[in-house]
């Protein structure tokens, strides 16, 4: 079946970024002029997806503003008329068709998937982690759609870390598929996985393969993650249910590949991370990127000068 949904967890607290998240959802910070979030429908919306569900929490109402059509906003820019802020606060209101539903507890990613359940029924559907950012230049999400389409199955976005840091991650042991699976990816890009571990310490990790925050899942994994005990951290990990759902017959719904991803990635997981995004994505930005880019290189000139002296 064509992939339609796509699923976003946002009902995490953001305990990271406090005080700035107390009343403000942590997807709603901006990365330069847009909320985070709104990059990751962004995203779902280019690779054809236009049914998103957002699994929130109770303090996550904004978020859902933020997709709505501000009327009272749009009339007071038409009538200055003040054409580009007017599409670009139009743009997040006709990006996808969006979906709520509140996940009751904090109980994992594994538990948040699941929530999603009655929603995605017997479809196949994507899940986009919003603490990764993924360059629209890159179709990471489109090419795992292709994966899924050729294969079956389910698959995940790998990336290839140092040893030291796999303990952030899930990890896992792949063997590669040989040929070419699609067109879009060349030989090599495509694994089959079979051994998932969440963050594993670096002697226990069964790969350098780090799992990174974009799935395409076959519905199977709902039936699997109900019948998953609360693993690292007491939570219900995806990627236990994954480590499962590789050993099932493909004609069950079993089956897991791997996509490597080499391309830009912006990581807004933590705050240093999340300075490092905004950085990065202000260089590339077409109306600010040169100025910007111009000013940071004086500030770091006169920052070495200072520090020399």
């Amino acid at each position: 079946m064509t992939v339609t949904k796509a699923v976003i967890p946002a009902a995490g607290l953001g305990t990271r970024f406090l005080p700035a998240t107390k009343a403000v959802p942590k997807e709603l910070l901006p990365v330069v002029d847009v909320p985070a979030i709104e990059y990751v429908v962004r995203e779902a919306s280019a690779a054809g997806l236009s049914n998103v569900l957002l699994i929130t929490g109770k303090t996550k109402g904004a978020i859902l503003d933020h997709f709505d059509r501000a009327w009272d906003v749009e009339a007071l820019l038409e009538e200055k008329g003040d054409l580009t802020r007017l599409r670009a606060i139009r743009q997040s209101a006709e990006l996808a068709i969006i979906h709520a539903v509140r996940q009751p507890a904090p109980r994992g990613l594994g538990h948040a998937v699941l929530c999603a359940k009655e929603h995605v029924g017997d479809e196949p559907f994507a899940v986009l982690l919003g603490d990764d950012l993924i360059d629209a230049r890159d179709p990471l999400l489109t090419n795992m759609i292709a994966v899924r389409q050729a294969l079956g199955g389910s698959v995940v976005a790998l990336m290839r870390v140092p040893r030291d840091q796999i303990s952030l991650y899930g990890s896992a042991a792949a063997e590669p598929v040989p040929g070419v699976v699609t067109p879009e990816l060349p030989a090599g890009s495509v694994f089959r996985l079979s051994e998932l571990v969440e963050k594993p310490s670096p002697a226990e990790a069964p790969s350098d393969f780090a799992i990174i925050g974009r799935y395409v899942l076959d519905p199977a994994v709902f039936a699997v993650l109900e019948e998953t005990a609360p693993g690292r951290g007491g939570e219900i990990q995806l990627t236990d249910a994954l480590a499962a759902l590789a050993q099932v017959d493909p004609a069950a719904g079993g089956g897991l590949h791997g996509v490597v991803f080499s391309g830009r990635r912006y990581d807004t997981g933590d705050r240093l991370d999340y300075l490092k995004a905004v950085v990065r994505m202000a260089l590339d930005h077409p109306e600010l990127g040169a100025d910007f880019g111009a000013w940071l290189t004086e500030f770091v000139d006169g920052k070495d000068r200072d520090s020399s002296q």
